[in-house]
Parts: structure tokens; sequence; C-alpha cells
């Protein structure tokens, strides 16, 4: 099965990497071993994605994103690059280790995002997230800890 997609130049892949199909990989990237890529996900060039992780489809990730290990990118999030568009100066993203990112989040230009922070489906994230804390909302703000978070999703998953 052919699956189009198309990789840049000086793009590096680590082991065991899974592309799905209909996606770009642009220029000067680096993803990590075992990481996950969905369908329809376009990487910008100048991209840096770490080990263990899952980007589910349509994602947007913009030049200058720094994403670390193990982190979730549910699908149609989009990042962005550009503060005051269109302009010739860009900034990037940082996503922590461990990070949790919703679905159809929105996530402005030069935002961190802590180390095993959650961001809520359909946020629009306009400031820093701080570690184990969830935000979610339009604009997100903090609405509970990690803990009780991962106590939330205990009790979920236990539920017939």
């Amino acid at each position: 099965m052919n699956i189009i997609n198309h990789i840049g130049k000086n793009v590096r892949i680590g082991r065991n990497v899974k592309i799905w199909h209909f996606t770009y990989i642009g220029d000067n990237t680096v993803i990590g071993d075992n990481t996950k890529i969905g369908s329809l996900v376009h990487i910008d060039y100048n991209v840096k994605i770490g080990r263990n992780c899952m980007i589910e489809g349509m994602v947007y990730i913009p030049p200058y994103t720094i994403i670390e290990d193990d982190v979730f990118i549910g699908p149609g999030v989009i990042f962005t690059n550009d503060p005051y568009p269109p302009s010739k100066k860009l900034v990037g993203t940082i996503v922590r280790r461990g990070a949790v990112i919703g679905a159809g989040a929105v996530i402005a230009p030069g935002i961190e995002v802590g180390e095993e922070a959650v961001i809520g489906m359909g946020s629009v994230v306009t400031k820093d997230v701080p570690p184990k804390t969830v935000y979610f909302g339009n604009p997100a703000r903090a609405r509970y800890t990690l803990k009780e978070y991962l106590e939330k999703r205990r009790r979920w998953e236990e539920t017939s």
C-alpha cells in the first residue's frame, strides 16, 4: 500500500515511528523513537518531537515547536507561532514531558505547557500552563490539579 506522505530534507526519524496517511513533515524536523503520528498531520520545518509521543490526526505543528517525550496531542489540535500575523518574526511553543492536550485545543504562540499538564478539549490557551495543572475553557484557566484529574479518570475507567 502506498501511503502518500511528504517528508522534507534533513528530517531525522527515530526507531519504530509510525506515520499514518497523508502526513507532511517539513525540513530539519526531528522525531523521537516510538512516536505515532496520525493521518493528515502537518508538521512544519524545524520542529522537535520527543520519544513515545502520540499525535492524533489533523494536528498542525508550526515551525519552532518543541514537544518533549511522552506527550499526547488529541485530534485537531492547532499550535500557532505568529502573535501578529502575518509577521516575519515567529516564536515556538514548548510542550513539556508527559503533557496531554485534548482534541481541538488551540495553543497561542510562545506558550509553555508544563510537565504533565492537561489541557481540555476545545480550549483556547493564551497563557503558560503550569506543570501538573488541568486547564480548560476559552480562555483556558486552571480548573484542578493533576492529582484530582487522575482520580476523576480512575473513577471514570472503573465504571461500566
